[in-house]
């Protein structure tokens, strides 16, 4: 339910906040006072367009933040796969208009508009005499119907959709087992020798290029690499003049200073262990010299394998990785046309065998489904001559059709609100009056299993006086049982049944403003006397009294 809405900056409201009540909730106050604007409020923090009109004239941004209580769902996976924070039954869903865009954040991460219209589907439901309703569309109306009788086939319309999920698979999987056996010959060939080419390359890994670029550079150049090395070795140590000679006689000369001076005797062993590192590097290049080859051989060798290896690039990928991919990619496509070609008459008796099940499982779920719709027929017609129709007559369609998501039903509100007109479609029920009651009715029936947190009604009394506006009252503070509910009305006898009672103002002094009051005690009376007779005089007042006196007796 929404527990609290602030406002600030807002059409003519510089900053308002209003904590609802669980139960019922009524808006009422003069003609023209903005009593729409805490409705729309609420609509536009869940709307994905808003109108930058909405921003208090000379202000920078208006901001929109309500705090809903949710008790009735699961929120926390759907919350952790967009990142946002879960704070429990708390959520905070935020909206900031400024001339340049809008930003809508739920616990403080911003999200986007597809989020936005999924969690209004779950809290919200608006009813005015400009909004579709949802219970208007009859893509809907299956939905309500299985939602009622869930307790009784609910687990049959989920093993039905589990059932249909694996049919449309496996109806996938033969599309393209047909697909693959429509493959040409030619382009079953085309793939096999794609395949046995890479194979039989046998690529060792996807550096062998690499590597054997490297040795083919040794090659190339093993004469050059063997006289420069050969020259290092007879330099460093080779006879007369060598640089190790001339090293062994520094050394004569450093281990006689440090006879007489024990502080260069760390000099000393530095110098020997320099001497004999060089001494080992001369071996080294001496053994590299002379295990040196010409290895012609060799040398041809690598290049046949890099004409392949490149030529495969080529053909197949910039990098012997790319090479390698695309021998994995080829070479499942070919083991899917193989195997589609023999799987084709499984997998078509397999489809066969689901829908048999299927059909089976669609007849049960619309006998159910048949049965209910003509008991929820009964107790809607029933509510709607309480709400003083009692001509209308209503019935819930059950329908054929191909086997879906759903079922093998089409199910559709039906209405017909006089005497002399046919049955039609709950969507082209055209008094406002009478639809505010039809949707009351249907609403009133479906409370206890649907599962909208808060729904409001936008001025549901258009249309209807006296003795019908009791049974809206009363309808009303039912519904509020189940459901919270917010309305604005003009009716003193649905106001009387209010949890909470705003009182919208709106003063034209320095500046035009809207305030919203909570009435209690004697200005919620007074309230009630100024709509039932548009003075307070000693006659509406009293009039008023009764009807919270009323009130309270029922309570």
């Amino acid at each position: 339910m929404i527990k609290q809405l602030k406002l600030k900056d807002y059409i003519l409201i510089d900053e308002l906040e209003a904590n609802f009540h669980s139960g019922l909730n009524v808006i009422t106050g003069e003609t023209g006072a903005g009593k729409s604007i805490l409705i729309n409020a609420i609509d536009i923090a869940f709307s994905s367009r808003v109108s930058k009109e909405v921003i208090k004239t000379g202000c920078e941004k208006a901001v929109i933040e309500l705090t809903i209580d949710n008790t009735k769902h699961d929120l926390s996976d759907l919350f952790a796969q967009n990142g946002i924070d879960d704070f429990g039954q708390e959520i905070v869903l935020s909206k900031e208009i400024t001339p340049s865009g809008v930003r809508t954040r739920i616990n403080g991460t911003l999200i986007n508009q597809d989020f936005l219209k999924s969690i209004k589907s779950l809290f919200l439901d608006i009813h005015s005499q400009h909004q579709t309703y949802v219970f208007m569309q009859p893509k809907y109306h299956i939905t309500l119907l299985d939602n009622y009788a869930k307790d009784v086939y609910g687990n049959i319309l989920n093993d039905y959709k589990l059932l249909y999920k694996k049919y449309t698979d496996t109806l996938n999987l033969l599309e393209q087992a047909k697909n693959s056996a429509d493959t040409t010959e030619n382009q079953i060939e085309f793939l096999k020798f794609q395949v046995n080419e890479i194979s039989e390359a046998n690529i060792q890994s996807t550096t062998e290029d690499a590597e054997l670029n490297e040795e083919l550079e040794v090659l190339a150049n093993a004469e050059k690499l063997k006289e420069l090395t050969g020259q290092s070795y007879w330099a460093i140590n080779g006879d007369d003049g060598s640089i190790i000679e001339a090293l062994v006689k520094i050394k004569q000369n450093i281990s006689k200073a440090s006879s007489m001076d024990s502080n260069l005797e760390e000099i000393e062993g530095r110098y020997i262990d320099a001497v004999e590192n060089l001494k080992d590097i001369a071996s080294e290049l001496h053994n590299y010299s002379q295990n040196l080859d010409n290895d012609e051989a060799r040398l041809n060798e690598i290049q046949e394998r890099l004409y392949l290896l490149d030529k495969l690039k080529r053909k197949y990928g910039d990098s012997l990785e790319a090479v390698m991919a695309t021998y994995d990619k080829l070479s499942e496509e070919l083991n899917g046309i193989e195997f589609s070609t023999q799987n084709i008459e499984a997998l078509q008796a397999e489809i066969t065998q689901i829908r048999t099940e299927l059909e089976k499982k669609a007849e049960e779920i619309s006998e159910y489904r048949k049965n209910y719709a003509s008991v929820l027929s009964g107790y809607i017609q029933e509510k709607l001559e309480q709400l003083e129709m009692p001509k209308a007559r209503f019935e819930i369609s059950v329908k054929d059709k191909e086997l879906g998501q759903d079922g093998a039903d089409e199910v559709e509100f039906l209405i017909s609100t006089n005497i002399s007109e046919d049955l039609k479609p709950l969507a082209k029920v055209a008094s406002g009056g009478e639809i505010s009651r039809v949707m009351l009715a249907i609403k009133s029936i479906f409370a206890q299993s649907d599962n909208i947190d808060t729904v409001i009604f936008d001025e549901i009394d258009t249309g209807i006086s006296g003795k019908a506006s009791q049974s809206v009252a009363e309808e009303i503070k039912a519904l509020a049982k189940y459901h919270q509910i917010i309305l604005i009305t003009h009716q003193p006898i649905i106001a009387s049944k209010s949890d909470k009672h705003f009182y919208v103002r709106k003063s034209q002094e320095d500046e035009t403003k809207v305030e919203v009051y909570v009435l209690t005690g004697e200005n919620r009376v007074k309230a009630l006397a100024e709509l039932a007779g548009g003075d307070i005089n000693d006659e509406s007042i009293k009039f008023a009294r009764s009807l919270l006196n009323e009130e309270l007796v029922r309570q």
